[in-house]
């Protein structure tokens, strides 16, 4: 089973382009990140700029619209993300345990779709879907 484990971490919204990291604290993500990989469970990762380098595209009126960042009404956002493979969700939950993530960090944990949990007829229509991934 494939899940992501999603990093949030409160006030990121509001960062700034330049955000600093904190070595000390990198140097422990990396720590951590290595123990996924030598455990076999890290398929990818990867950090993510602050919201107001980013944009958004809503499509509420049927016509795309652009939104750059920061975005005011966004309460949590995105900081990072790993995908892991692992046997279950509670493995997953076990490995997000670990994370040395600070007391402003949340993770969320998500199951990956995979093409057998869905009927045929949704099976059919997706027909092609692993030809399009890297």
């Amino acid at each position: 089973m494939r899940f992501m484990m999603l990093m949030i971490p409160l006030g990121y919204e509001t960062a700034p382009a330049d955000v600093q990291l904190d070595p000390e604290r990198v140097a422990a993500m990396m720590r951590y990140n290595e123990a996924l990989k030598d455990a076999g469970v890290l398929i990818t990762l990867d950090g993510l700029h602050p919201p107001s380098m980013g944009a958004r595209v809503s499509f509420a009126t049927g016509v795309p619209v652009v939104t750059d960042g920061p975005f005011a009404e966004a309460k949590e956002v995105l900081g990072g993300y790993w995908m892991i493979e692992v046997a279950s969700r509670d493995e997953a939950i076990a490995w997000a345990k670990q994370c040395p993530a600070s007391a402003n960090e949340i993770i969320e944990i998500r199951q990956v779709q995979e093409m057998s949990d869905f009927p045929p007829d949704v099976q059919a229509a997706a027909a092609g879907l692993d030809d399009l991934k890297n």
